[in-house]
């Protein structure tokens, strides 16, 4: 049964065969042909096998019962499989292939394949053994093909060793690698629990002496320095923020956190997280609209940390929309999932910056806009979207102006 390799095989095939492993094409008239019709063999009378591109002249394993003379094309000796082979040797005119099996009277070490359009003579291994008794010329030139075509299985062992050692040491390089990327970790883990508890002692203060003014000082004063109070209050929260998505972070990417599912009226969640924002909006500014469906269903969720994310994205689209932007919340209901998108009219995120927005410490910028904070919200607001199932991405906004986040939550554990 004919077996022809798939185009890509006998193109993987061809590509390892370089300018060096084709032998010296040779015509009827040459030595080699010349020795042949000197031992019997009548050559002019055989009828040739004709082989189509990539068709399997012989395969490694099976008995070695005759060989093949190449009148004219190419063929590639290889081993292994035809979807990664090695490939040993590309012999063409006037070589001999399959002959190594007649010699050692073993089933055949390597395929041969067309590598074009080939000719061959077939010879059994009765013609074999008569040539090398009729012709001390062909023995001398067999011989010097054994030779040639050790010191290419020499050659081949020897590239072999090297790229082995080459890519042991590239192993050994990867494992010290992975070692020291190994200890950075344990170190950053180390520093961001450290940081948060120096960061949480004096926050947790500060809140506690503000609280503490806002009982005792007099309504008058009170009322006086309310813009005050709420600034301080409003920086004291998203610094909690940070700290909070510092930790949570860390967990999250180590596996190590576990959901508090409630349902949860998700509309509720992102009024109250925008009201919670009012006065930021206010002093930079900027109007802020809300549009929930009217039957929006309930989405079983860890609260506060969706909560969170909401306020993150709502910090976020702040950040870059200008005095007199606009900020818009909208959610809609799709067959599996609802999808939550915040919209502002700012100066948007270049296109380039979009798959890497969400990484660890990847912050925005944008028409000389200069970046503000550590850029952890938004790394914080991928894990716990993707923590509950969902997605989240930023695209351009309304009208191709500004920029729109957007996540979404499934349905599926709806109650």
């Amino acid at each position: 049964m004919t077996t022809i390799l798939t185009a890509e095989q006998l193109e993987t095939v061809r590509a390892s065969c370089t300018a060096t492993t084709y032998g010296v094409p040779q015509t009827l008239d040459s030595g080699t042909f010349q020795a042949l019709a000197t031992s019997g063999l009548n050559l002019s009378k055989a009828t040739p096998l004709i082989c189509a591109p990539g068709q399997v002249i012989c395969w490694e394993g099976e008995p070695g019962d005759e060989m093949y003379l190449i009148r004219s094309g190419h063929a590639a000796i290889t081993k292994g499989s035809f979807d990664a082979p090695i490939v040993l040797a590309c012999r063409g005119s006037g070589e001999f292939v399959g002959e190594m099996a007649l010699l050692e009277n073993l089933p055949r070490s390597a395929s041969v394949v067309a590598l074009d359009e080939v000719y061959l003579y077939q010879v059994t291994r009765e013609d074999f053994q008569r040539m090398l008794s009729h012709s001390t010329k062909l023995d001398v030139g067999m011989l010097r093909k054994l030779s040639s075509r050790l010191r290419e299985a020499d050659d081949l062992i020897t590239t072999t060793t090297h790229a082995r050692r080459s890519l042991s040491s590239q192993v050994n390089e990867l494992e010290a690698e992975n070692q020291q990327l190994m200890e950075l970790q344990r170190l950053r883990e180390q520093t961001t629990d450290l940081v948060v508890h120096d960061l949480r002692n004096p926050l947790h203060s500060i809140m506690g002496a503000v609280g503490m003014l806002q009982m005792i000082l007099p309504p008058a004063m009170l009322q006086e320095n309310r813009d005050l109070f709420n600034l301080v209050n409003s920086n004291c929260d998203r610094m909690q923020r940070l700290v909070d998505s510092l930790l949570d972070i860390s967990r999250m990417e180590s596996g190590e956190t576990e959901l508090n599912l409630e349902p949860a009226n998700l509309a509720q969640l992102i009024q109250a997280a925008v009201s919670r924002l009012s006065s930021t909006l206010q002093s930079r500014g900027i109007a802020s609209s809300v549009f929930m469906p009217a039957h929006l269903p309930p989405v079983e969720i860890d609260v506060d940390m969706i909560d969170r994310v909401v306020v993150n994205l709502l910090d976020n689209a702040i950040k870059f929309t200008p005095s007199g932007g606009q900020i818009g919340v909208t959610a809609e209901t799709h067959a599996d999932h609802v999808a939550v998108s915040i919209n502002d009219n700012g100066c948007g995120i270049p296109p380039e910056q979009r798959p890497h927005i969400f990484e660890r410490f990847a912050r925005g910028s944008s028409e000389g806009l200069r970046p503000r904070g550590f850029g952890l919200g938004l790394t914080f607001c991928r894990l716990a979207v993707e923590a509950h199932g969902g997605k989240i991405w930023v695209e351009d906004g309304e009208g191709g102006v500004g920029c729109k986040s957007i996540f979404t939550l499934p349905l599926e554990h709806v109650a």
